[in-house]
């Protein structure tokens, strides 16, 4: 019997599209042999569909006119399993049942603990990092503050919250310039390089930091590293195994990284979605010394543990080529293509995607060894209101 793998996808955030692109990608490579795929796509409006016509690229190009042949749905749990329900009509009818989650979705609203906690809630099984690895992934402050308590170098920074900044911007300013310019600016819950810019002098920050304003109430400023070089490792595991991928140079023309790098560039090859950079824009395996590549492993697996991580992630990293000196940009809990393109050493695509199911089947089932409730009845012996006056009365 086939395993029924719900990939969700989609969300209100704004990388809602990078998220489909990466999904049918995953579908497209997902062996049907094992997996019943149901895909499960969540519109900006946050309403769900399902209906095999989403696992098509061409479908989302005019989603809105195409929109009325998809069911609209919702997931429960039920006393036989977990279903995808009609929300429509005076009866509710479940349409499809669903044996574990995988959830393929970027950004904020979903990427950073908010579907993880549904789907907490309602206890199906599903791929990937829990509430609290997901929400540390999604959050740079949160992220770098933990990573410096435990001796994992991170850039320079500051942080501060858009109010703070429109009631004290010069005490913030001061703040950024014992930094030294250039500084580059995020807003600190998002990804894929949106709403980021670098600010070269005094002049341009607060230009930088209004734009950054419109994306996130948070706000991160650090230091531009020298001689920049950046490179990427993508870890696979959970609490108990990690293993690590090839190193990935990454190539742009730009200041850093930018959206068009990452998502534009690299177009579709063969009719099917890549999501990813073309090979033109990134080297693997990374040009680096057995030195440099070593020290990118062993922090990759650092962040991965302190973090808290699961499935498969990839772990973006700075490098001053001159000193040497490494730091850790970010993580990244579902990254575009699931970094597939990194295990190619080790694994093709559909490998990969099948040990995350695995791997995911294997954690659910320890979970539900833990005791988490226990056969007492604190209830019966309870007096209810009046006795707990007498209580508070002695």
């Amino acid at each position: 019997m086939k395993i029924k793998v719900g990939v969700i996808f989609g969300g209100e955030s704004v990388e809602h599209e990078v998220s489909i692109i990466s999904a049918v990608q995953a579908m497209e490579h997902m062996d049907t042999n094992k997996y019943e795929i149901i895909p499960i796509y969540i519109g900006k409006d946050r309403t769900w569909y399902t209906g095999k016509m989403l696992m098509e690229m061409d479908v989302y190009k005019d989603f809105d006119t195409l929109k009325r042949y998809a069911k609209i749905v919702t997931l429960v749990k039920t006393q036989t399993g977990f279903f995808l329900q009609t929300t429509k009509g005076l009866f509710r009818r479940n349409i499809a049942e669903i044996d574990i989650a995988f959830p393929i979705v970027h950004g904020k609203g979903v990427e950073d603990g908010s579907l993880a906690g549904y789907l907490d809630f309602i206890g199906i099984p599903y791929v990937g990092s829990g509430v609290l690895g997901s929400a540390l992934g999604q959050d740079k402050v949160v992220q770098r503050e933990l990573m410096k308590g435990t001796q994992i170098p991170v850039p320079n920074y500051t942080w501060f919250y858009d109010s703070e900044y429109l009631m004290n911007s010069a005490s913030i300013l001061k703040e950024v310039k014992k930094i030294g310019y250039p500084v580059i600016v995020k807003p600190a819950k998002l990804g894929s390089s949106v709403g980021i810019s670098i600010a070269k002098s005094a002049k341009e920050i607060e230009a930088c930091i209004t734009d950054a304003m419109t994306y996130d109430n948070k706000i991160i400023v650090e230091q531009v590293i020298p001689n920049l070089l950046e490179v990427n490792c993508s870890v696979f595991g959970n609490y108990e195994y990690q293993e690590t991928s090839l190193l990935a140079e990454m190539i742009t023309h730009n200041e850093f990284l930018t959206f068009d790098d990452k998502y534009l560039s690299g177009g579709k090859k063969g009719g099917k979605a890549t999501g990813k950079m073309s090979s033109s824009e990134m080297i693997i395996p990374a040009r680096v010394s057995k030195k440099v590549e070593q020290k990118v492993r062993d922090l990759s697996l650092q962040t991965f543990r302190i973090l808290n991580l699961s499935g498969t992630v990839r772990i973006d990293f700075l490098i001053n080529q001159e000193t040497e000196e490494i730091y850790v940009n970010e993580p990244n809990t579902i990254p575009g293509s699931l970094a597939f393109y990194l295990w190619k050493d080790k694994k093709n695509y559909t490998s990969l995607l099948d040990d995350m199911i695995t791997f995911a089947i294997k954690e659910y089932k320890n979970a539900c060894k833990k005791t988490t409730s226990f056969d007492s009845n604190i209830l019966s012996t309870f007096n209810g209101a009046k006795g707990m006056k007498n209580k508070i009365g002695r």
